[in-house]
């Protein structure tokens, strides 16, 4: 059975074929050495209304992705001529301070420093092989829903621009700058500060930031332990001594910073807090 949306990218540069203007919910670029899995997870991408497009290796689907920009880029870990952990990297030096693309990382090792490493570099979620096509599909909605609304969404109608402790962020354009320089923030980590900056002062524990801000009710709780220190990395004076995101040992973490000029007076009543 033909899968009429399916577009190949082969090792010839400037491959590409038809249907790659999206499909009803985007764009999705499928980079895994495995041509069985590549089959299956475009077969249920596409009955769930994405356009898909393959390529085989880590050379390839790098090239693939500055061509054709995808919505969201499924990356397998462990590929040929180039690893999704480089290929990672390279696509985030590339985006420079553009709006990233949302990357899932495919791994079949079960081992946790792995994941880290893939987080580490700028993945904003993984799957650990084997999985469930359908759980991928949900993880995919997931991501790609919260790249293109636009604000968090704890943030209703895209909110106020924030401004707190030398931080400028605003909601609409996803754009965060400190001194005057903007800063490069996955989705996710993006996400992350925007709550903790409408959370100032309050113990969030990575269950209740894993709800929150990644949508789900489970999931490997080293998700969010990983991404805020990557954000303290970009947003810290001193990462290795956090003043701005707290750990409180045992309970979570904490914002703690005054809004500047005001910015964010109110934010905590609009969620019910004083």
């Amino acid at each position: 059975m033909a899968v009429s949306k399916v577009e190949r990218v082969n090792e010839e540069p400037g491959a590409d074929g038809t249907g790659r203007d999206g499909g009803v919910l985007g764009s999705v670029l499928v980079v895994d050495d495995d041509p069985t899995v590549s089959e299956v997870v475009a077969g249920y991408l596409e009955q769930a209304g994405f356009t898909v497009r393959l390529a085989a290796d880590g050379p390839a689907g790098l090239r693939a992705a500055e061509e054709h920009r995808p919505d969201l880029m499924v990356l397998d870990l462990m590929l040929p001529g180039m690893d999704g952990l480089e290929v990672c990297r390279r696509l985030r030096a590339g985006e420079d301070g553009g709006r990233p693309v949302p990357v899932i990382m495919l791994t079949a090792r079960g081992d946790e420093d792995d994941r880290i490493l893939g987080l580490e570099v700028g993945a904003d979620d993984y799957v650990t092989k084997p999985f469930s096509p359908r759980e991928l599909v949900l993880r995919v909605r997931s991501v790609m829903r919260r790249a293109q609304a636009g604000a968090p969404a704890d943030l209703p109608g895209g909110g106020p621009r924030l401004a707190v402790a030398g931080l400028t962020l605003d909601p609409a354009a996803r754009r965060v700058h400190k001194g005057g320089r903007e800063l490069a923030l996955t989705l996710r980590e993006f996400d992350l500060l925007a709550y903790f900056l409408r959370h100032p002062g309050q113990v969030c524990d990575r269950e209740r930031l894993m709800r929150e801000v990644w949508g789900w009710d489970f999931g490997d709780l080293s998700t969010v332990t990983v991404h805020v220190r990557r954000l303290r990395g970009k947003i810290e004076d001193d990462p290795g001594s956090p003043q701005l995101i707290q750990t409180v040992w045992g309970a979570g973490y904490r914002f703690e910073a005054e809004p500047d000029d005001g910015a964010a007076a109110g934010a905590g009543a609009e969620d019910g807090h004083a």
